[in-house]
């Protein structure tokens, strides 16, 4: 789904606090009761401005209804844990305006915002379950067993492994994006103006580029950790300018995407440790027609180095962060499910044409521009490392989130 934010200007204070009367009837009812919306919404307007307000939000979809409820009541939908995702981060100052999307993640949308200085960012929204709507019959039995699985739940979850994950890793000094804010299922990070390795056809040195993605993934390991997806779509390659001299390029890996990360000490670790490597090794070799000589790292060496040589533990991020082993667990399972589902059934993941015509003409004309020119699988990358990549944006564009909430 697109983050379309024309509506927000048009919300009144009550239209925001009936909406959060949604989102908090929902960690208890699937259908939130309309007098539980009125009860949690506290409007001096009684009844009539709840449903007036109701009405508002369901034609804008950020509420709805379900076909053949036995109650009259609502449940938040995607775009309505959007608005009050977006609501926070501007009342906040962390967002200001927002841009188009730079960005589609196999579940998530990656989006570029500005704050109120202009500075731009990127906001980072994600959508566990979205490709796999068509397919939640086959799954329904997990999110029978867990009243709490919803995908919005799941998708909080997600956000907020991952910003504990970049918080902690920024700290320790590894070369991720900087972390700026966390609301509900959205993660709000520093722009790094590099292309993803998938879309590198050239690189003066293969060998040196491999073995500083290699020295970066065991860096994370003796901090106890396992990326999980390490690959040419979670690898950004910056170009900076060496500190010896500033005419020549060093390449910088900068490493994305950390909902799937896992601990050394996970039952599967060694699985996931030697499939992040294979992918590496099989990219560079497919790509750079680069082999490398010395086998491995394996990963019962690596294990012997966690915690030592003056690296800090971070594996332990999760519970510091307030998350549960209950909702890591019901996090894993989730992307797990996903994965298989996925490998049973991949037709089902590919965008359907009754999603399409959801979209908005504009924006899925300039979508398909960049599908064709980004995420077709199998195209021929186009980026040669040594030259400088143009801004992935400016400020002209940008939507100003304008918010009537009188406050």
């Amino acid at each position: 789904m697109k983050l379309d934010t024309r509506a927000m200007r048009h919300l009144t204070a009550e239209d925001w606090k009936v909406l959060a009367a949604v989102e908090q009837g929902s960690k208890n009812h699937e259908l939130v009761p309309v007098p539980i919306i009125e009860r949690f919404s506290r409007l001096k307007g009684g009844s009539s401005l709840v449903s007036k307000c109701i009405s508002t939000l369901a034609k804008t979809s950020l509420i709805a209804k379900m076909k053949e409820a036995k109650y009259d009541g609502y449940r938040l939908t995607y775009g309505g844990l959007d608005y009050l995702a977006l609501h926070t981060h501007s009342q906040k100052n962390h967002i200001y305006s927002v841009g188009t999307r730079v960005g589609v993640g196999k579940e998530s949308d990656i989006m570029l915002v500005a704050d109120h200085t202009g500075a731009q960012q990127i906001l980072k929204i994600h959508r566990l379950g979205r490709i796999s709507f068509r397919t939640v019959k086959t799954n329904r039995d997990y999110l029978k067993k867990n009243a709490s699985g919803s995908w919005m739940y799941l998708s909080t979850l997600a956000a907020r492994k991952e910003y504990a994950f970049l918080s902690a890793l920024h700290q320790a000094g590894i070369p991720v994006p900087i972390p700026i804010a966390h609301s509900r299922h959205t993660i709000v990070m520093s722009l790094v103006d590099a292309p993803p390795l998938r879309q590198i056809s050239s690189v003066p040195d293969p060998a040196a580029l491999y073995s500083s993605l290699i020295e970066l993934y065991l860096r994370l390991a003796k901090h106890g950790l396992i990326h999980g997806d390490y690959n040419e779509f979670n690898i950004l390659i910056r170009e900076d300018s060496s500190p010896t001299n500033p005419e020549e390029i060093v390449l910088t890996p900068i490493v994305i995407d950390f909902p799937q990360m896992i601990s050394m000490e996970h039952v599967n670790a060694e699985m996931y440790f030697d499939r992040d490597i294979n992918c590496i090794k099989i990219f560079f070799e497919r790509r750079f027609h680069f082999k490398a000589t010395m086998p491995g790292p394996f990963y019962k060496d690596v294990k012997k180095t966690v915690g030592k040589d003056g690296f800090e533990r971070l594996d332990a991020t999760l519970e510091a962060s307030g998350i549960t082993k209950k909702m890591a667990k019901d996090l894993e399972v989730a992307i797990r499910q996903h994965e298989e589902e996925k490998e049973r059934n991949p037709e089902a993941f590919e965008p359907s044409d009754d999603e399409d015509e959801e979209e908005d003409e504009d924006e899925e004309d300039e979508d398909e521009e960049e599908e064709n020119t980004n995420d077709k699988e199998g195209e021929e990358p186009s980026i040669i490392i040594g030259f400088k990549a143009a801004p992935l944006g400016t400020e002209e564009g940008m939507e100003k989130l304008r918010i009537h909430d009188k406050t």
